[in-house]
């Protein structure tokens, strides 16, 4: 069954029953070029690097990466597979892999172009970093 956050519903359209990673495999399947290659090949680094990472599916079939909170999504586009890190603008990225969604205060994004490579080591080091970050303590408030 298709996983989804507390207080939020299913996309509309899908299948319920079907569940995220059958949904993510669908719609690699479907993509005949480069996109469905690269969005299979982002997924697999972002396994290895987190055995644990929930597959979700939003926002009318959009693959969703959580861990404590959500990691990044992987969009496709005509000319790019974008990989938009939630709390990105709070990541070290010291290879510079952001290239995208540079100017929010909180998201930052890979474009992935065809024929393009993605340096594997610093991206799950990445997607390790984005999983700390949601997995951290949260500071205690405190009352003035």
């Amino acid at each position: 069954m298709k996983k989804t956050e507390p207080g939020t519903q299913p996309d509309e359209g899908a299948a319920s029953a079907q569940s995220a990673s059958s949904l993510i495999d669908a719609k690699i399947a479907s993509l005949h070029d480069w996109r469905g290659k690269t969005l299979a090949a982002v997924r697999a680094l972002i396994r290895q690097a987190d055995p644990e990472v929930v597959e979700e599916v939003k926002w009318r079939g959009v693959p969703v990466w959580s861990h404590a909170g959500m990691i990044c999504t992987g969009e496709t586009y005509k000319l790019a597979v974008k990989l938009t890190f939630a709390k990105g603008a709070a990541l070290p990225d010291p290879a510079g892999l952001f290239n995208a969604s540079l100017d929010g205060s909180t998201r930052r994004a890979i474009d992935l172009h065809e024929g393009e490579h993605l340096d594997t080591e610093a991206f799950k080091a990445l997607i390790r970093a984005a999983v700390a970050l949601n997995t951290a303590p949260k500071p205690k408030r405190t009352s003035v």
